[in-house]
Parts: C-alpha cells; structure tokens; sequence
C-alpha cells in the first residue's frame, strides 16, 4: 500500500505530498491539471526510464519518493526476495532523482541500488492499468499463478515445482557424468597405470638417503681402506708407533709421582688415553677389512638411484611422498569408478521421474482446464455489467511441447501449460490476447472485471486504474463505481476519473488543480476532506461553471447513495 508520495520539480509539479489512505481513492481534475503527471513520477519511482526534459523549468533535479507499506506476508516475502535482506519493518521508503544532466540514481530505505531493482519492486507493489503502463495482469505467467490460486490449485502446482526442481539436479548430475566419461576414463587408465608403475618400484621410506651413503662408501672403498690401515699403524702397529709414546710417558708419570703426587693423576690419565687409543685401533682394523669395492653392487645402486630419481621427476613429488600418493590411487579408483557405475542406476532413476513429473502435470492440466471455465464465466458476467454485453473473453490453455526424451525434455516452470486471456470485445471481431487488445478503455473494464473475480488471489496490494471510463456514460461509470468499491476492499484502488459517478463511491477524494503565482504555474492537490467540498467537486464534474443548487442536490444524493450501497456490499 502506498502510505505517501512526493513530488519535486516534475514539470508543472514544483513540489506536491500527498498522503494516501487504503480502500478505493479517486483523484479528479480538470484535463492537463497535472494527473498524468502524478501518475508519471509514481512511474519513475517503480523504475520507468527518465528524461532530463521532465524537469521543471529552472530546477536541476527532479525527486520523486513514496512510502509504501508491505503489511502482507507474502508481499513482504516477494520484497524480501527482490532486496535480498530482511526488512526491519513493514515501511518500504523508495527514492528517484533525475538530474539536468541526465544522471539518474536511485534508493530504498536509503540505501543505493541499481534501476532494474525499482522496477522488480515495481512489478509486486503496484499494477498499473492504462493505454501506456504495462501491466502484470496481462503476462501469460502471471495469469496462470492466479489461475492455480483462483482454483486453489497452489499446493498442487507446488508439489509439481518441488518435484521438478527434483528432476532437474538429478538430471544435471546424469549429464555431467555423462559429459565427464571419457576424461574419466582416461583418469582410470591413468591411474591403473601408476599403480601399476609405483608397485613395480617398491620403494621404501628414506631409501634414496640409505642409497647415496652407500654408494659413496662403494666409490671410495680403496681410499677408506688406506686411510683406516694407516691410523691403526700410526696409533698400534707401527715402531714407534703413538701407543708406544704413551706408555713410554705413563711409566716416567709414575716415577716423578714419588717426587710429585700430583704426577700420580697425570699417570692414570695417560693410562686411560692409552686404552682409548687401542681400541680406536681395533675399531679401524675392523673397517679396513670391511672396506672393499664392489663395481657390481656399485652399478645396481646407480641404477636404482636413477630410477627413484625420474620417478619424482615424473611425478614431480619426492620418494616418501610418492609413497603416500600410491596410497590414495586405490580410493581414487573406487570413486572414479562409483561414477561409472553411478550413471546407469541415475539414468533409470531419471526415466521414473520423469514419468512421475508428467503425470503431476497432466493432473494439474486437467484441474486448470476446469478451473479456467469457471473464471472466464464468472468474468464475462462483471464485462455485462461494464458495459460490453457482447464481448467474449475465453482461457485458452494450450500444452507446452514436452518431449519424450527426459534427458532433453524442456521443463516448464508452471507446468505444462500455457495460459492466455483472449477477448472478443464487440460481434464479428476476430479473438484477441489481453495484450494485444487496442482499445485502452476495453482493456481497462476487461482488467478490472478480472481484478474483481480474482480480488482475494492477487498478491499485488496497489491498483491503478487510468482512463478506465474512457467513453463511458454515466449509468456505466455507476457499475465502474461500485466495481471499484468491491476491489477496494481488498486492495488499495487508485483511480484517475472524469466521471463524478465512479468518484462518489471513493472513500478518500482528492482533486487536482493548477494554479498561476505570479508568472509561473503549477500543480496542487487538495483531499477533499469536508463532506462540502466533495459535493462541490462532484457538482463541477456534472455541469462545470454552470453548477448551481439543483446539481449540488443532485451530487449530495449521489454521494449518499454511493455509500450506503457501500455499506450494503461490506
């Protein structure tokens, strides 16, 4: 619900607030007054393209802003989704700015957001009907969601999205099996490959590090075998050898002690070092025997060495790591191979579904087609009272092309139907969609007896009526009237009229006049709050300047029997 709308700089409007209230509201005025132009910047706020030459003369911005009022859960939900985040309240504050330049920008509750965010807003706040609006009523898709909740078909329409929302992952995940096969495949062999390869290897932790160290004691065996001889000559062997000074000095220790107790220690520390030095000895005799060269064991290790070594080149990981990566091939294997496997049960599984999915279509096919006979009967009995008696309006529901293979089958989103409103408005004319019907007056009276049957199904909360009594009397404005009451009870119903019969049966009138101050004119809006001041709106829409005691009766009665059919229709 629309709760306030300003108005900044917008050609004849130099700046205009209006405060809205809910149920039927009518705005009158004389032509060119100023109430397309309204109508306009309500259309720039809900995200209608702008111009630089709607500014008024001498401003540099144009700002238009409204205060809407999301007091249905499901309209709150529908804005939720658009903004994607939760709103902390039911106020919805909407903002547009037209610069002289021709920069546009534009905010909700505050916050910047791009143009196409005003005009998905747009679309579940407000449907506008008039010769250059474009209304959601007419879309094909739109009209069969409130066919399904005219006919109380939403749960079964649900159970058809849940289901085909079910069959469309899991025909994505047969298609992108059956997409990934063949480089699946290749990973297998691939993997069976390095198994194979890493098994033959039978490597074994830190083995390239016990390789290299033995394979530098085989390729300098001579020289180790020399260099261990040689220190068991010079420290045990050889004359003179370096045991043989040590004991020579441990013995001397022993006789100066006599003279020096403290020799005694050096003595003992000699003795020591002496059996240090012997068993260093020993210890190099024993490797000097085991040094010995090897060119055959020598040869294998090289070629080992060289095999681990393009092994980590080829597999770019180091041996221990090439180790746990053989572990991982076997899992690898069973996953790979699991998808393989996985595509012929899916693909059965697919076939049910799909079986399934279309037996919930054709269930709920048959259920709308009954359904769609009902609305059209009861919408052609409010277009009698509209004044077209003659006109024809038909649901044409006509199945969508399925397919009989589910991997290529199109998906409807609704189901498989298509629906389209088709109006003969006048005898020997050809059948025509909503949307394509020329006259805007026939449009507007077939939208409204629409909006009358399907009132407590239309989500949309806001209802725009412009030019709805173009070329209409005024015993056919009365029907208008009262069908707009009827509306305005469930909804908030704006209407633009010249018909003082439609305007009598508003509960809130507003009148919009111009006004000259001084060498520029401009646009008011006044509420007609004073039970007078109606009387005196409604008598000038009947005779004009010619209005006089006669007519103002005339209006007086009409407003009073306006509202007590109102009360009779509560």
């Amino acid at each position: 619900m629309l709760r306030e709308l300003s108005v900044q700089n917008l050609a004849l409007i130099e700046d205009v607030r209006v405060e809205l209230t809910g149920g039927f509201c009518a705005w009158t005025g004389e032509t060119g007054a100023g109430k397309s132009l309204l109508l306009g910047a309500l259309g720039l706020l809900l995200g209608e393209r702008g111009s630089s030459e709607l500014l008024r003369a001498g401003a540099d911005e144009l700002k238009v802003i409204g205060r809407f009022e999301c007091q249905r859960p499901e309209l709150r939900e529908a804005v939720e989704a658009i903004l994607q985040e939760t709103l902390e309240d039911e106020t919805l504050i909407l903002t547009r700015r037209l610069h002289r330049s021709g920069k546009s920008s534009a905010w909700v509750n505050g916050n910047p957001v791009v143009l196409n965010t005003l005009r998905k807003l747009g679309e579940v706040l407000v449907d506008i009907h008039g010769q250059r609006e474009s209304h959601s009523l007419l879309q094909p898709a739109y009209q069969l969601r409130l066919l399904d909740s005219f006919g109380k078909l939403v749960s079964l329409c649900e159970d058809y999205q849940q289901a085909a929302e079910g069959f469309r992952q899991l025909r994505q995940r047969v298609v992108t099996l059956t997409e990934q096969r063949h480089q699946r495949q290749r990973e297998l062999s691939l993997i069976r490959h390095e198994r194979e390869e890493l098994d033959q290897a039978e490597l074994r932790p830190h083995e390239l590090t016990e390789l290299a160290a033995e394979r530098e004691r085989l390729a300098h065996a001579q020289s180790l075998q020399r260099f261990t001889a040689m220190v068991a000559s010079e420290l045990y062997d050889a004359d003179g050898a370096v045991i043989d000074r040590i004991g020579r000095l441990e013995r001397e220790a022993e006789s100066w002690s006599e003279v020096d107790p403290q020799l005694q220690a050096v003595a003992e520390r000699l003795s020591t070092l002496s059996s240090e030095i012997q068993d260093v000895a020993e210890t190099c005799r024993d490797l000097c025997e085991g040094y010995e060269g090897d060119p055959d064991r020598l040869a294998q290790i090289e070629k080992r060495l060289q095999w681990i070594r393009r092994l980590e080149s080829k597999y770019r990981r180091s041996a221990d790591d090439l180790i746990a990566y053989r572990d991982t091939l076997d899992s690898q294997e069973l996953a790979l191979q699991g998808e393989e496997d996985e595509i012929d049960h899916l693909e059965a599984e697919l076939a049910e579904r799909y079986a399934k999915l279309r037996e919930i279509a054709g269930k709920l096919s048959k259920r709308r087609a009954a359904v769609a006979e009902q609305l059209a009967s009861q919408t052609q009995l409010h277009l009698a009272d509209l004044g077209m008696p003659n006109a024809r309006l038909t649901a044409q529901l006509e199945p969508l092309p399925w397919g009989t293979d589910p991997k290529l089958a199109e998906i409807p989103i609704m189901g498989m139907d298509r629906l389209e409103f088709v109006l003969a408005a006048n005898p020997g004319e050809p059948p025509r969609p909503l949307r394509k019907v020329a006259s805007g007056g026939e449009l507007s009276r077939t939208l409204l007896a629409l909006k009358t049957v399907l009132a407590e199904h239309d989500p949309v909360g806001m209802l725009i009526f412009d030019e709805i009594d173009a070329n209409v009397g005024g015993r056919l404005g009365d029907v208008l009237g009262k069908k707009l009451a009827m509306l305005g009870q469930t909804h908030q119903v704006l209407c633009v009229t010249h018909l003082p019969q439609v305007a009598s049966y508003a509960e809130s009138h507003w009148t919009i006049r111009k006004q000259v101050m001084g060498d520029r004119t401009s646009t008011r809006i006044t509420c007609l709050r004073q039970e007078t001041d109606r009387v005196e709106e409604l008598a000038s829409m009947l005779r004009g300047e010619s209005r006089g005691d006669l007519t103002r009766q005339e209006a007086a009665q009409m407003l009073t029997s306006a509202r007590a059919l109102a009360l009779l229709t509560t």
